[in-house]
């Protein structure tokens, strides 16, 4: 907690406008990829249930959904690689680059990911231009057009023998229309049942990662790589085995909602358990523990220093954090009273710290390396412990998913 308050504090000492404008490219692709998208799913949602028999819905929706997470899990893998790698990659030396992907200053290398997702997106668009029109109705005779058929047909009729029609003559309806929707009690709760529950879900992905990171000591890799092999196949199975059950107890509306209800229930009491694992702060000098290695929990400025280093002109904003043997972090190798250092690059040893010796036992070494020192071997157990009801909670949420949708 403390060292987050620090990193907080540091990056406020070092805010400073952006003269770049790049951000607005960024934008700008990400909403071209919104509204190439927005078609998509509740298109091809809607292009299965009017298609296919009522029994087999929920079976084909579930597996596209299955299918669609694939995105998201080789997403994953893909940012897992590209954390790894240093955000200047290729433009910088990377001997001279002295902090590790453990180190919570590295930014890797995000820029890649954008233009191998971009390249796939464009090779998968292109069999779009292939799909039918339309699919003649399951159950029904070919040579007879669906109730549904007709609707489609007449539509694209009335589109083709008026194409200089206006805007506002296409969506003069849709204000009495979406008054009518949001009035019906049961559409009304669903949509704000759903708001509540999307809310929750991009909370928990956007920062599931960060909190490994934070809270567990994991690196922007593995975190990622984690969440793509453990928690997505989990979030996979979970809809297609939802979708599997409603085909074959040919479940009902209400039982559906039921079902949808209860694995939801059941998923978020699993999420209280997370409460439960945790991992103690790292022991860090002058803001978790003292400079001697008692415990300390309030933060002062003038923690940060003792009289190993307060005639080292140590600045307190300068996060360049150092391990030393006994498993304490310095803020820097100044705070930790060092005057000398060996090596270069990631592999630089400090040495004759003074203030490593007030919390080593006589004649033990003085030397700290470039780093954080990592948790503490208990909190592996806390940390599997976590990911394995994190997993069993995405499975149970994700059973109730295609019941729900439908």
């Amino acid at each position: 907690m403390f060292n987050v308050c620090y990193l907080l504090l540091r990056l406020l000492a070092c805010v400073r406008e952006s003269g770049s404008n790049m951000w607005i490219y960024v934008f700008l692709g990400n909403a071209l990829r919104g509204i190439g998208e927005t078609p998509v799913t509740p298109l091809g949602i809607s292009y299965i249930d009017d298609f296919a028999k009522a029994e087999n819905s929920p079976f084909y929706i579930a597996c596209l959904q299955t299918i669609t997470l694939l995105g998201p899990m080789f997403g994953f893998l893909l940012g897992s690689y590209c954390a790894k790698l240093y955000v200047d990659v290729g433009y910088v030396d990377m001997e001279s680059v002295t902090i590790t992907p453990n180190d919570s200053r590295w930014v890797g290398a995000w820029w890649m990911g954008f233009l191998v997702s971009s390249s796939l997106l464009l090779i998968s668009s292109i069999p779009f231009w292939f799909l039918p029109r339309s699919l003649p109705k399951q159950g029904s005779e070919q040579d007879k057009s669906s109730p549904t058929s007709l609707t489609l047909d007449g539509a694209e009729s009335a589109q083709g023998s008026n194409p200089n029609i206006k805007l506002t003559e296409i969506t003069k309806g849709f204000l009495p229309s979406l008054k009518r929707l949001l009035g019906t009690p049961a559409y009304f709760l669903l949509l704000c049942g759903s708001i509540l529950k999307f809310n929750s879900f991009i909370g928990l992905l956007t920062f599931k990662a960060k909190y490994m990171e934070q809270q567990f000591g994991q690196s922007a890799s593995r975190a990622n790589f984690l969440i793509g092999v453990l928690n997505l196949p989990a979030v996979a199975v979970g809809i297609f085995l939802g979708g599997l059950l409603m085909r074959r107890y040919k479940l009902s509306v209400v039982s559906g909602a039921q079902l949808s209800f209860a694995t939801s229930f059941m998923g978020y009491l699993l999420l209280l358990l997370q409460f439960s694992t945790k991992c103690d702060n790292r022991p860090l000098a002058g803001l978790t523990v003292s400079y001697n290695g008692t415990q300390s929990v309030s933060y002062n400025v003038e923690m940060l220093f003792s009289d190993c280093n307060r005639d080292c002109s140590c600045s307190p904003d300068e996060w360049d954090p150092v391990c030393s043997d006994s498993g304490i972090t310095y803020v820097s190798p100044c705070m930790a009273g060092c005057l000398s250092s060996s090596g270069a690059g990631k592999n630089t040893v400090f040495h004759n710290c003074s203030c490593v010796s007030t919390s080593f036992p006589p004649g033990s070494s003085m030397s700290v390396r470039l780093g954080q020192c990592p948790h503490a071997k208990d909190c592996s157990r806390s940390f599997t412990s976590y990911m394995a009801v994190s997993v069993l909670s995405s499975f149970i949420n994700s059973l109730g998913a295609t019941p729900g949708y439908m």
